[in-house]
């Protein structure tokens, strides 16, 4: 089956993707993503367009970058996808292979939004446990490097650190080991998907602020400035 991995550079879509291409049912093309394009970058993980290319050239799979508008409506998305899954369809792809571990609100989203174009969506994680994923990603050699914390759940310390077995022993009870509640995101630089290591650096940290959609004091979170150092 041709598929496409929903990508975010992070370390629940590494071990995904990685684990279809052990599948010899699943042939992975292409990776696609969604960018913020008032600050070219993913949104809630903070990596640049042009980090985002080198890491899929050291995968040695073609990145499909989709531009969203910097207010982006759930309407916004699912055109800009729905419009890009069609032609993809019309390219063969038959399945499109997603990172998420539990949520089932999420799923479902997906689930219907692919039903309507006709793919088929694929969650190689589903129902694993958040630390045995862990595990399975330290065990299977990846490096990555956390890109963006949640600042009501975790302080500036924990952002531009390794995501390592160390790391999840420093996590506050009630922080998911993969962050699959949005506590954490990760950029992956190293692994057995990768034909060569990307030597990253940390530039800096940056703290934003975000509206609460639930009302209240705004939203804090921290960012570190991924590059790769050559």
């Amino acid at each position: 089956m041709k598929c496409l991995m929903s990508w975010s550079g992070g370390k629940d879509s590494a071990l995904a993707l990685y684990q279809c291409q052990r599948r010899s049912q699943i042939e992975v093309t292409g990776l696609v993503t969604t960018v913020n394009e008032a600050t070219n970058r993913i949104s809630m993980h903070g990596v640049s367009v042009e980090l985002l290319k080198k890491q899929a050239k050291a995968i040695g799979l073609p990145l499909h970058i989709l531009s969203l508008p910097e207010t982006c409506t759930m309407d916004d998305y699912e055109k800009i996808m729905g419009d890009f899954m069609v032609a993809m369809k019309k390219d063969g792809v038959e399945g499109v292979v997603f990172g998420d571990i539990f949520l089932e609100d999420i799923r479902a989203y997906r689930e219907k939004q692919m039903k309507g174009i006709g793919i088929i969506p694929i969650f190689p994680l589903w129902g694993l446990k958040s630390h045995d994923v862990a595990i399975e990603f330290f065990t299977n050699h990846f490096k990555s490097i956390i890109t963006c914390i949640d600042g009501e759940l975790l302080d500036e310390s924990f952002v531009g650190q390794n995501y390592t077995s160390a790391y999840l022993e420093k996590l506050p009870g009630g922080v998911d080991p993969c962050g699959e509640n949005g506590e954490f995101h990760s950029f992956v630089f190293a692994g057995p998907i990768f034909q060569k290591e990307l030597e990253v650096k940390v530039v800096n940290t940056i703290c934003r602020e975000y509206p609460n959609p639930q009302g209240g004091n705004p939203k804090t979170f921290w960012f570190a400035d991924i590059a790769v150092s050559k």
